[in-house]
């Protein structure tokens, strides 16, 4: 099908009428106008809609090639991301003193959201680049940055971010690539990093990697990780870095994944030695950051499709009669049932892009010193595993139940929604699983470190039940802080609480945050026409029909660690002989 049309009305409407992004960016020193943010918004769409949106399918199909070494791009690929690059979208958010139009993030989120919906294999060739361009702003050398930032933000060059090892997984305390001096003041490199997104391509002249390494003497666990700028080509010569596999994979097969081989690879330190982790953490937050964007651009599609099918597709009357007595049965949009899988899709796709907005409206600000700016980074610190960890657990369930509006058709191939399943799955596993995301939520940011950020959220969701149509934002915001209460004190006697509590906590936060995004939209929602209406209806539905599963993971927590670890390791195979 891949009939994806850029949702420019409501972006326009979470931009203009919900959070104020035209006194946000007047407030920002870049100079940037909304009115500029939807010019580009506009030429995003119709790049993704024309380039794009045609390659999902036969990329899919498709896939990527290895051969000798190096990876081959699906057909088409390698030109849209020339003309990509050549209509400078790679340069929006580049300081300019390296060639860059100095837009804010949130500019860039926007697009990402776009692109992904239309087609988030390819997108995911140019993804990471943002990412290495923010650690080596921020933490390399002068020389790297003349070296490297220009050539990354013009699109000529693109990035990746190497953690993963086959033994490690997440558990980046393990990892054992070495990096050994070399008289020349670089690095050499040797190891293994799996998993590898974009890790190899045929799309950009070159890939630079930021590899996580070891150096000689360095502390065990993750206090002795260094940081490293390791290219594929150094001086127009192959770097002994390469692509050994490619992963066969169960979605997202347009986009190469990789096992790369460092075998003796020049590699330059960023930063100090043993100071890499804190270095990749830039990356890390903005990677994010940006599975949440992925997800709901693959929400979006998912829905438009499920959507349009359920407005075409006739099958049974109506249970209430005949709402088409001249044909032979009824659309199925028409079904209680159908509505509640297509609102239940819309809730959470538009309730998520006010969130991500929300946050990329904070990252705008998050760096700048004043009151405000701090007050900005504890916000975005708080709720980044929200929207990594909440976004794409509810952005799954809705695309499944996009294929589950095609009924046995949306099983077939030819109509895209298994591809948008597939696709959307890998959301909940990189860049750190729900679990790893629920674990930092709570263990990190509210039961260890006690954050201002949840306060300070806590305080915004208060304020807004005070104006909201829906009183249960106010209860919420109360139980919300009640739970994490009652979880700190009970993991002082028993650290597994937090763990067991960790997931249900996680998506409680979610449902809650969303609910103060859709009061704040129904409010805004302020014109007698269907678009307002519909929103208001939205909103109505979500804190009714979803909200209460709030509820139920609030109960789940407070059913205790007890019920999970009381069975020993040996009892949970007894059973199976």
């Amino acid at each position: 099908m891949n009939r994806y049309a850029a949702p420019q009305k409501e972006i326009r409407f979470v931009l203009e009428d919900l959070l104020g992004f035209d006194a946000h960016y007047s407030g920002l020193p870049s100079g940037v106008s909304l009115d500029l943010v939807e010019a580009v918004v506009e030429g995003a769409s119709r790049f993704s809609e024309r380039e794009l949106a045609p390659l999902r399918s036969t990329g899919d199909r498709e896939g990527c090639r290895l051969l000798d070494g190096s990876v081959i791009a699906p057909t088409g690929f390698k030109e849209a991301y020339r003309k990509y690059a050549e209509d400078g979208w790679p340069s929006l958010n580049g300081h300019a003193a390296f060639g860059g139009q100095g837009l804010p993030p949130s500019v860039g989120t926007i697009v990402a959201e776009i692109m992904s919906g239309a087609n988030l294999a390819w997108a995911m060739y140019p993804g990471l680049s943002q990412g290495s361009i923010a650690v080596i702003a921020r933490h390399g050398s002068s020389a790297q940055k003349a070296e490297y930032l220009a050539k990354l933000i013009s699109g000529e060059w693109t990035g990746t971010m190497c953690l993963t090892e086959p033994h490690a997984g997440s558990d980046l305390g393990l990892l054992s690539t070495k990096a050994v001096p070399n008289a020349d003041g670089s690095y050499r490199i040797e190891g293994t990093k799996i998993f590898i997104s974009a890790g190899d391509h045929d799309l950009a002249e070159n890939i630079v990697h930021l590899v996580l390494a070891r150096v000689p003497g360095a502390p065990r666990g993750t206090r002795g990780i260094s940081l490293f700028i390791v290219p594929k080509y150094l001086n127009g010569r192959r770097n002994n870095v390469l692509c050994t596999s490619l992963e066969d994979k169960m979605g997202i097969h347009a986009a190469s994944t990789c096992t790369l081989s460092f075998d003796g690879a020049r590699g330059f330190l960023v930063g100090a030695e043993n100071a890499g982790l804190r270095c990749m953490f830039t990356m890390m937050n903005s990677a994010r950051l940006g599975v949440g964007v992925q997800s709901v651009g693959l929400m979006e599609a998912g829905y438009q499709d499920s959507l349009r099918y359920a407005q075409e597709r006739r099958q049974m009357r109506s249970l209430a009669g005949p709402s088409d007595p001249n044909h032979p049965a009824d659309r199925i949009i028409m079904h209680a049932d159908v509505r509640r899988m297509l609102l239940t899709q819309r809730a959470f796709v538009e309730g998520s892009r006010a969130l991500i907005y929300f946050l990329a409206q904070l990252l705008d600000v998050s760096n700048d010193s004043s009151e405000a700016g701090q007050q900005a980074g504890r916000l975005l610190d708080l709720m980044t595993p929200i929207a990594k960890g909440f976004v794409t657990e509810i952005g799954f369930e809705s695309v499944n139940l996009a294929l589950q509006v095609f009924g046995g058709h949306g099983y077939i191939r030819e109509n895209g929604m298994e591809q948008l399943v597939r696709d959307a799955r890998i959301t909940m596993l990189y860049e750190g699983t729900t679990q790893i995301q629920a674990l930092d939520l709570l263990g990190r940011k509210v039961v260890a470190s006690r954050s201002d950020g949840l306060s300070e959220l806590l305080m915004l969701l208060r304020r807004e039940a005070a104006v909201s149509e829906f009183p249960q934002l106010g209860v919420y915001a109360e139980l919300w802080q009640d739970l994490s209460s009652r979880v700190g004190e009970l993991s002082v006697e028993n650290l597994h609480e937090i763990g067991a509590a960790s997931v249900d906590y996680l998506m409680f936060a979610g449902y809650v945050s969303l609910a103060y995004f859709w009061s704040r939209m129904a409010r805004a929602a302020e014109q007698n026409d269907e678009f307002s209406r519909g929103k208001r209806a939205t909103a109505e539905f979500y804190f009714k029909r979803l909200m209460p599963r709030a509820e139920a993971h609030r109960q789940a927590i407070f059913a205790g660690a007890e019920t999970l670890m009381r069975i020993q390791p040996a009892e949970f195979a007894e059973s199976r002989g």
